[in-house]
């Protein structure tokens, strides 16, 4: 690997404390109360995030990680030689590594993760498996403007690698400026490869988001730990519940903290109230038919121009372009 393993980038757009209590006093000032779902991802939520993926619930690993055992080689094929390899929120890089194994001669992989932890561990893995591949990390908030670091080599085209359901995670509004972002960033000649979640039958999908160990729910609850833990406040997790359901009408899982009791909590020099049975919104997880997906990315000047389904038909990953480029 070209790089130390603990030579991480920094963009410099991690929220210092000040900021993040501005931005939780803000959320549960509005109405309905909401936090955003990047507060999930601290080192205890990132490592319940991975436990998740391996609930037998969790349908969304397992099957696009089926996907790409067989697919890999032909969505490499589809992404070409010399490619720049950018992936937002990286995680474990698990699903990458499937890809890399088949890309020719990649530039550099860019993976772009927001929380320090799981990056160095990701790019220590990364160095393992392929001890040659130039890996310029970059500890960023994906939703906000990327500073890339330059490639060790011109690349034919750069691709921006989004797997997993995230995209799901924002409101089909915020999901066209997303991929504007990213149309923005993967240049002229580049692409998105990304991964989108399908509609399918909703107790298959409430069932992902309820596992019966739990997991999602101590992972829901650590935010309110991290809450605890780095600004001060005094959240009893036990006084809060996780619930996630399916809106049908909207297409979209809603995840929320519900009070089990009317209660004050201290955030900052403030207190909050919260009613009894008051939710807080801290995650939607929008599913989409292949139609619906091919309309909104061509809202961001995108076109879809391949998909790829898992054997079970549950998932996909999709390659997007510039809506009317030559670069095919």
């Amino acid at each position: 690997m070209n790089i130390r393993a603990l030579d991480l980038q920094d963009d410099g757009r991690t929220p210092p404390a000040s900021g993040l209590l501005e931005i939780v006093q803000r959320g549960l000032r509005a109405q309905p109360k909401r936090l955003p779902s990047w507060l999930f991802y601290d080192a205890q939520g990132s490592a319940l995030f991975e436990q998740i993926c391996e609930q037998p619930e969790y349908y969304l690993t397992r099957c696009e990680i089926a996907l790409l055992q067989v697919h890999a080689a032909s969505i490499a094929d589809r992404l070409g030689v010399d490619v720049r390899l950018v992936e937002y929120g990286s995680g474990s890089a698990t699903k990458t590594r499937l890809l890399l194994g088949h890309m020719a001669s990649p530039v550099s992989y860019v993976p772009v993760e927001i929380s320090p932890e799981p990056l160095q561990q990701s790019v220590r893995r990364m160095g393992e498996s392929f001890p040659q591949l130039p890996v310029q990390p970059l500890c960023a908030d994906f939703t906000r403007p990327l500073r890339l670091p330059i490639p060790p080599r011109a690349p034919r085209r750069t691709v921006i690698y989004f797997p997993g359901s995230t995209i799901g995670n924002f409101t089909p509004r915020e999901a066209v400026t997303l991929l504007r972002k990213m149309r923005g960033e993967m240049g002229e000649n580049g692409g998105i490869l990304i991964g989108v979640d399908l509609k399918k039958d909703v107790a298959a999908i409430e069932a992902a988001y309820n596992d019966a160990a739990g997991v999602t729910a101590a992972f829901t609850l650590n935010l309110l730990a991290r809450l605890n833990r780095e600004l001060g406040s005094d959240f009893h997790l036990a006084a809060f519940r996780h619930r996630a359901h399916y809106n049908a009408l909207a297409g979209r899982i809603e995840t929320s903290l519900v009070s089990q009791r009317e209660q004050k909590v201290r955030l900052g020099r403030a207190q909050v109230a919260f009613g009894e049975g008051e939710a807080v919104r801290v995650e939607i997880s929008c599913k989409y038919s292949p139609e619906d997906f091919a309309s909104l990315a061509a809202k961001a000047g995108l076109e879809v121009l391949r998909v790829w389904v898992d054997p079970e038909r549950m998932f996909s990953v999709q390659y997007l372009a510039r809506a009317g480029s030559v670069a095919r």
